[in-house]
């Protein structure tokens, strides 16, 4: 079972206590964000950065991220090159691509035609850096690659190498209906636990808090369907909700919810 923490389930924290967080939890990686409200590595170099994650036996997994990606511009491939810079300069794995999210341009053809010209202009880079493009689709009804296997199907025509990789994220998968999983093409999936009682249509970033046995994504019953068809990768935890961003202690609570999910998976495979 291989964790891994996201920043944005502990923002408040420095990018050298994120660090030692999840060292001391276990995980085998880190994924770190450009939207925290602070510069990535709190204004440190990247290559250090990547020393210090290095030295602590943690992968960045990735960083993120790309806003609105499909809405592809002059502007919007100058940020991802600036990305993927900085992404090569700290040792990452991987740079996240996050679709639009404003309404727009939701008819199928609309969305195909916009997904394929992002994939034909940033394919390029992320060769050129030497990195794999996360792709995450998000279940909300505003947004323009909801599931999993529309984009799958556009990956396949336009970029079979496997430069784009896809981001499983269980709440977005839930909100987006369920459908298949694509084991072999996702890269790293993100949990999280939503426990309110509120219909799919009006859950929200802040209703994501970690995962238990109150949960009532399908967060267990998600990852074993991953684990089925063959995914090990990381599976890292993106909290949002601020009672999570408050913990005094978030270092007890997220052992708890780590030990939680691995409890019940290795359950299943006895």
């Amino acid at each position: 079972m291989a964790f891994a923490l996201n920043h944005m389930t502990v923002p408040s924290m420095s990018f050298e206590a994120l660090i030692v967080l999840a060292k001391r939890l276990g995980c085998v990686g880190v994924e770190v964000r450009n939207d925290l409200g602070g510069p990535l590595f709190d204004g440190a170099a990247p290559a250090e950065a990547g020393r210090k994650a290095q030295a602590a036996g943690l992968r960045i997994l990735a960083v993120a991220e790309v806003k609105a990606f499909n809405d592809m511009s002059d502007h919007k491939l100058s940020d991802a090159r600036s990305l993927m810079e900085m992404a090569r300069a700290c040792g990452a794995e991987a740079i996240s691509l996050i679709p639009r999210n404003d309404g727009a341009r939701l008819g199928a053809s609309d969305r195909r035609d916009d997904l394929r010209l992002a994939l034909r202009a940033l394919a390029p880079l992320l060769q050129e850096f030497d990195l794999v493009g996360l792709i995450e689709p998000l279940g909300f009804e505003t947004c323009a690659l909801r599931h999993k296997d529309a984009v799958i199907e556009d990956l396949v025509a336009v970029a079979p190498d496997g430069r784009f990789k896809l981001i499983h994220d269980t709440f977005h998968h839930h909100l987006a209906g369920g459908g298949p999983v694509f084991a072999d093409q996702t890269a790293v999936v993100h949990v999280s636990g939503v426990t309110d009682q509120v219909a799919p249509k009006h859950m929200t970033d802040a209703h994501r808090g970690l995962v238990d046995q109150a949960d009532l994504l399908g967060n267990v019953e998600q990852l074993r369907a991953l684990q089925e068809v063959g995914f090990n990768g990381p599976i890292s935890m993106e909290a949002f909700a601020p009672s999570v961003h408050g913990l005094s202690d978030p270092e007890a609570a997220l052992s708890r919810s780590f030990n939680f999910i691995g409890q019940c998976l290795a359950e299943k495979a006895a």
